[in-house]
């Protein structure tokens, strides 16, 4: 299973590089803006959590996850026109929907291996990290976050965070099936919201005068 992680995880820190350029590639950003951001977005939600934890930074431990990154954000800055195709892009954004449960869900479970406050602390690191890279590359980019933009995407790993949390909770026997369901209960709500563009109601404010 640990095999399993580590090679999904690699795809995933690549996808959310490659995603993460993609995101700001409107900006005109160089070479050296598009390695920062790419990077970021791969592994900045991972190393929040770590450093919240009071834990080495798993990077540093093993640093083929930045060394991807920064391939892959070189890999999407040179064939961008590639990328940028409907159906690719589209693929794109189904990888990094399952690398954000992935990282949700063992975000979670690192912070619960820890005693680390729980229940809530679990949930908030598995959230953070799944979308703490991309909340931080916006906010460098000068664009609308994740959180601000009306996708369905915090929502699914918040969910699936929650439903893991109480596996763990009232079922810890069953701690390794309920992360593969729950992971997959993440991926499907954000492969839904991809498929139908499905989106977050907004808060409707009537102006007075």
């Amino acid at each position: 299973m640990d095999d399993i992680n580590f090679w999904i995880g690699v795809i995933a820190t690549m996808a959310f590089a490659v995603t993460g350029v993609l995101a700001i590639a409107d900006r005109g950003v160089d070479i050296f803006g598009v390695l920062v951001l790419g990077v970021i977005t791969a592994i900045g939600g991972g190393t929040i959590r770590d450093i919240v934890l009071g834990t080495p930074v798993f990077w540093s431990e093993n640093q083929i996850y930045v060394w991807l990154a920064l391939g892959a954000s070189v890999l999407t800055f040179a064939a961008e026109p590639f990328f940028t195709q409907p159906q690719i892009y589209r693929w794109m954004l189904y990888i990094d929907g399952f690398g954000a449960a992935l990282f949700g869900i063992q975000g979670a479970n690192k912070a619960w291996g820890m005693d680390f406050g729980l229940p809530v602390a679990p949930v908030i690191l598995g959230v953070i990290t799944a979308i703490g890279g991309g909340l931080i590359r916006d906010i460098l980019a000068g664009k609308k976050t994740l959180i601000m933009s009306h996708e369905l995407y915090a929502i699914p790993v918040t969910l699936g965070c929650c439903a893991y949390v109480l596996v763990l909770n009232f079922l810890p026997q069953y701690a390794l099936e309920g992360s593969v369901a729950c992971m997959l209960g993440i991926f499907g709500l954000r492969a839904a919201a991809i498929h139908w563009d499905l989106r977050v109601p907004k808060m409707f404010i009537t102006k007075t005068r």
